[in-house]
């Protein structure tokens, strides 16, 4: 009988964290931020990579949106000078630089690496290429920012 209580009782926070706006409402804007990048990609490469739906760097960074819808959902719930607002912000600036920043260095990085090995195909040396679509340009964040603050004012 415990077990069972225990089991109801892990249902009913999964319940409470996925019926709330400050979850549904940025992983709505993740989910539809990655759906708009699988999709410029196919209007513009005219091939379909499912990669690209659950991977990072690309046209708009998803990672942006969601933390910005996250940002935004929480200043709408608790009030633009809460402390709780405040702490979202500084995070959601963090992962911003980040996308732009440390990850899009990241994958310059790799695409320089990637090209020594190709230069080296024919030595004894052998690599794993390395993921070069890592981070994202500043209008990609941008996108990304515009996204995030668009949705959670349009679903609030």
């Amino acid at each position: 009988m415990v077990i069972l209580e225990k089991i109801m009782e892990f249902i009913n926070i999964i319940i409470m964290i996925v019926t709330c706006k400050i979850f549904y409402i940025p992983f709505f804007t993740w989910f539809i931020a990655q759906t708009l990048k699988v999709i410029i990609y196919v209007i513009t490469k005219h091939k379909f990579d499912f990669r690209l739906f659950v991977g990072t760097g690309g046209m708009p960074s998803s990672h942006t949106a969601a933390v910005t819808a996250g940002t935004t959902t929480i200043g709408m719930t608790a009030g633009w000078t809460s402390p709780v607002f405040m702490v979202c912000l500084l995070y959601c600036i963090v992962v911003i630089s980040d996308a732009v920043g440390v990850r899009r260095a990241a994958g310059k990085q790799a695409q320089v690496l990637n090209k020594i090995v190709d230069e080296l195909e024919h030595s004894e040396f052998k690599s794993d290429r390395l993921k070069e679509f890592l981070g994202h340009t500043p209008f990609e964040a941008f996108v990304g920012i515009v996204i995030g603050i668009l949705i959670p004012n349009l679903m609030y």
